[in-house]
């Protein structure tokens, strides 16, 4: 079934959340890389973590507290005035190249975003990037992060479609499979040749970068 509606992840997928490094590297000379790596690892333990605990709190909090980890863990000295600064560089990442080109290409279909940002973050993040949705969808609605079946829903409540008929599009393989689970069509954009994660799924399609899903669909 070819999908009546995409719904997008946000963050490693249409913007690239590595961009932080020239940032880090102007606060910590040579050590940017290594900061926004274990950035993010942290910041998507912590989403897994609390989601099992049942102990929800925004995004914006984890993104903040896996910093804070991360620089602890490096022996890198972070003050206030750092951390807001790095904070603020999640408002304005930039969008992978292949994106602004890739999306009005999806001809009449609903586009969606549903992320595990929080508003705080995700709203000034498409505002300042000028890309342009049908919705942008908050884990903060649930109060649970991916994978968990209850924010997939999300997207199948507010677009009124089935779910069979939504198109989910993910670089985060784990996140991809916890869409083919909940019942969605699903499409990896594995930009590093990773292999599939075994959790028992398959994506049903598998992309180089956004600009091959286009063709795919027709």
């Amino acid at each position: 079934m070819n999908p009546q509606a995409l719904v997008f992840d946000a963050y490693g997928t249409l913007y690239d959340v590595h961009a932080v490094i020239r940032r880090c590297d102007e606060f910590w000379p040579g050590k940017g890389a290594a900061i926004s790596q274990l950035w993010r690892q942290k910041q998507l333990e912590y989403t897994w973590q609390r989601s099992l605990m049942r102990r929800y709190v925004p995004f914006s909090q984890i993104t903040r507290e896996a910093l804070a980890y991360a620089c602890e863990a490096l022996k890198l000295a972070l003050d206030d005035a750092r951390t807001q600064a790095l904070m603020q560089e999640y408002l304005k990442l930039a969008a992978y190249p292949d994106v602004p080109g890739a999306l009005p290409r999806f001809g009449e279909r609903q586009l969606a975003i549903l992320t595990n940002g929080s508003p705080d973050m995700i709203e000034p993040l498409v505002k300042h990037s000028g890309l342009k949705f049908d919705a942008v969808l908050s884990v903060d609605a649930v109060k649970m992060f991916k994978p968990v079946p209850d924010v997939y829903q999300l997207a199948v409540d507010r677009l009124g479609v089935a779910k069979d008929a939504i198109g989910f599009v993910s670089s985060n393989c784990w996140d991809a499979l916890g869409a083919k689970s909940f019942g969605f069509r699903v499409y990896w954009i594995n930009r590093t040749g990773a292999p599939v994660d075994r959790l028992g799924f398959q994506p049903d399609g598998l992309l180089g970068s956004l600009g091959d899903l286009p063709e795919v669909l027709r």
